[in-house]
């Protein structure tokens, strides 16, 4: 998996945004490339759990078609733990072929790792940055 410089810049920089509670978006790209993120609503405006706005979710679908991408994930943060899947992420995760990213501020320097989420398990996938 390769995802664009820019497109991590844009994550930490949601993330910290909103902290202390999570921040949400969608991920869109093509052929293993994650090209955009989508800034979405986190509609629980918690600091522990994330539910994206349906609405931001169609309009992410809508503009990644119009450029011939696809959305092909989600991102969340996590503001005061590690960038790994939390029970809730576990439990809530729908799409096996999704790609799950999550950023960490609990340290100076955020973490961020991806994860595919199937059956109730994780498994982390490697990604460069490009």
């Amino acid at each position: 998996m390769r995802v664009h410089r820019a497109v991590i810049d844009a994550i930490v920089d949601h993330a910290r945004r909103e902290a202390p509670r999570e921040c949400c978006g969608l991920l869109i790209g093509a052929d293993g490339t994650i090209l955009e993120s989508r800034a979405a609503r986190n509609l629980r405006r918690s600091e522990v759990a994330y539910l994206v706005a349906p609405e931001d979710h169609f309009a992410a679908i809508r503009a990644a078609r119009a450029s011939g991408l696809a959305v092909v994930g989600a991102y969340h943060s996590h503001p005061r733990s590690a960038a790994v899947p939390s029970a809730t992420d576990i439990r809530e995760a729908t799409d096996p072929e999704f790609l799950y990213l999550i950023v960490s501020l609990r340290t100076i320097e955020p973490e961020i790792a991806a994860y595919r989420i199937a059956d109730g398990a994780f498994a982390e996938v490697a990604f460069v940055e490009v």
